[in-house]
C-alpha cells in the first residue's frame, strides 16, 4: 500500500467512526440522555475528517473543499456550544442542531462516495445526476431534517448535566 492509499484509508476509517459515533450521539440526544463519551469521539473524528479531507492532493475548488469548510464551521459552533458555553440557554439548541447538521454533512459525503466506489450504486447513477442519486440524498436530506426536530426536542428536554453546567465535561 502506497502513502496516498495509506491515507485514505485512515481518512475512510476516522470516517466511519465519526459516522456510527454521531448516530450514538444523536440518538442520546433523542432519548434525552447525552453521551458523553460517544459525543466526543463523534466530534473529535468528524473534525479529523474534515482536516484530513483538506490533505488530499486537488485543484481548485471542489464540491468537497465546499462542504468541508461548511461541517468545520458547523463543527465550530458545535464544540463552542459545548465546551465554551456549556450549553446554557440558547447554546443548547445550538449544540443539537449544529451535530445534527454534522452527521447530515459525514452521511452526504457517504452517499456520494457510495456511488462513486460501489460498483452497484455507480452503475445506477454515473454521473450523480440521475434519479436514484437523487433519491439517495433526498431521503437523507428529510431523515436528517426529521431526526434533528426529534433530537432537538430530546435534548432541550433532557435536565442539563451539572457536570456540563460546571464547565468541567468529560
Amino acid at each position: 500500500m502506497n502513502g496516498l492509499e495509506l491515507f485514505t484509508a485512515f481518512h475512510v476509517l476516522i470516517s466511519l467512526i465519526g459516522i456510527l459515533s454521531g448516530f450514538v450521539a444523536v440518538f442520546g440526544m433523542v432519548r434525552s440522555k447525552p453521551l458523553d463519551w460517544w459525543t466526543d469521539l463523534f466530534l473529535i473524528t468528524t473534525v479529523g475528517t474534515s482536516v484530513t479531507g483538506f490533505l488530499f492532493p486537488f485543484r481548485g475548488f471542489t464540491p468537497a473543499i465546499g462542504t468541508g469548510i461548511i461541517s468545520m464551521i458547523v463543527l465550530a459552533l458545535a464544540i463552542v456550544a459545548l465546551r465554551v458555553k456549556h450549553l446554557n440557554g440558547p447554546w443548547r439548541r445550538t449544540f443539537v442542531i449544529s451535530a445534527v447538521v454534522a452527521q447530515y454533512f459525514n452521511c452526504f459525503v457517504l452517499i456520494v462516495q457510495s456511488f462513486q466506489r460501489v460498483p452497484l450504486l455507480n452503475a445506477l447513477a454515473p454521473t450523480q445526476t440521475e434519479t436514484p442519486f437523487a433519491i439517495a440524498q433526498l431521503g437523507a436530506l428529510v431523515g436528517f431534517v426529521v431526526l434533528g426536530y426529534v433530537a432537538a426536542r430530546g435534548f432541550l428536554r433532557a435536565a442539563p448535566r451539572a457536570a456540563v453546567v460546571r464547565g468541567s465535561h468529560a
